[in-house]
């Protein structure tokens, strides 16, 4: 825990407990270690097993990728965590955590909200283009057409996964230059404040703005997704009615099971931080208008500070785990997963079986 002797300067510190000096950077370390080849191998089996790509393989492999980064970030994590109140906030490990570890940690949330929500989109629209209910479903005048044309379904994902990254890169830089350059400098700033401060960890009015705008964009995209949820309910009841849906019935749950698994996701992992978020920047406002706060004695916030860094932790979580959902989303995953795990336990069994072979034959030459 931070204690005043740490602070050199005449303002509120932020204390720590046990929660973010050991649990944070073993979670984050953890993260990291199991992450980095499940994200590796992801992208080996997409990029190099799977010859033909689907609209879901291109999202996916998108996913890894940006899951890849986040990944790499992890042991940066840990030990921001652990030094936060040793280093010096000019400190260039200190710089590298506002100026490079904020800017991947929210370009990858946002990129991920997206790319599963687009993943929900196209298996609804695989779904429902080839209906076999009474009547046609409404959805089908509401997607785009590219949606619903099979045949563009590859050329919309490389689009759209090229726009996410683009338009999520450029919102997200102006908010590090306003976050970095301006708010991580407090009025009180010297030559004694330490990375882990109220400053860094709170930021200032411009960047909750852009907060609050990526907590909007993340509640219309997790909408979006519980609409595609409740219409493919809707649609299978719809469909059960119908003589036609006997090869179908498959199909149906494959899909349902799909957009469940991301719809998991999305309220496991991210939906808590968003909320949490709103809420923080909520406290933080009602906070500046109270009276000045007393020197050199913990911040107020402290506590809501760690709630929101286990929180952020949560939301990151996904980028050691996605492979497990890609094992549940896509079958020609599972299936060369599947493959490379039986080759490689045939060619352990192979080598303990020649390593036996050659003992019992020295212990049979012995005894001759």
């Amino acid at each position: 825990m931070a204690n005043s002797s740490q602070v050199g300067y005449n303002i509120s510190y932020l204390c720590r407990t046990s929660t973010t000096t050991l649990v944070l950077p073993t979670v984050y370390s953890l993260m990291s270690i199991t992450g980095l080849p499940g994200n590796v191998l992801s992208l080996w089996v997409f990029m190099r097993r799977i010859a033909i790509k689907t609209s879901t393989h291109i999202y996916l492999i998108n996913l890894s990728i940006s899951n890849l980064l986040l990944c790499l970030t992890m042991p940066f994590l840990a030990a921001y965590y652990t030094l936060g109140t040793i280093w010096n906030k000019h400190d260039a490990m200190c710089q590298i955590a506002i100026n490079g570890l904020t800017p991947v940690l929210h370009i990858n949330i946002c990129i991920g909200v997206m790319i599963l929500s687009w993943v929900a989109l196209s298996r609804f629209a695989s779904l429902i283009q080839h209906s076999h209910a009474n009547r046609p479903s409404r959805w089908l005048k509401v997607l785009p057409g590219a949606f619903l044309n099979r045949k563009k379904h590859a050329k919309l994902a490389y689009a759209l996964c090229l726009i996410t990254w683009a338009i999520v890169a450029l919102a997200i830089i102006p908010f590090v230059v306003l976050y970095s350059i301006r708010e991580t400098v407090s009025k009180e700033d010297n030559e004694n404040e330490v990375c882990y401060s109220v400053t860094v960890e709170i930021g200032g009015a411009g960047s909750h703005i852009f907060a609050l705008v990526a907590v909007s964009l993340f509640f219309v995209f997790f909408l979006l997704v519980l609409s595609s949820y409740m219409a493919v309910i809707k649609h299978i009841w719809r469909s059960k009615k119908s003589a036609a849906i006997s090869n179908s019935q498959r199909v149906y749950s494959r899909v349902f099971r799909n957009i469940v698994v991301i719809k998991l996701v999305l309220v496991v992992c991210l939906l808590p931080h968003h909320i949490y978020k709103a809420i923080f920047i909520h406290m933080v406002n009602e906070l500046s208008m109270s009276e000045a706060l007393p020197a050199d004695v913990c911040h107020p916030l402290s506590m809501h500070v760690e709630v929101k860094n286990i929180l952020l932790c949560l939301a990151s979580l996904r980028c050691s785990t996605d492979p497990i959902m890609y094992f549940l989303l896509d079958k020609m995953f599972r299936k060369h997963s599947l493959g490379l795990l039986r080759v490689g336990t045939s060619a352990h069994e192979s080598q303990s079986s020649k390593s036996n072979g050659g003992h019992c034959s020295q212990g049979t030459t012995g005894g001759l």
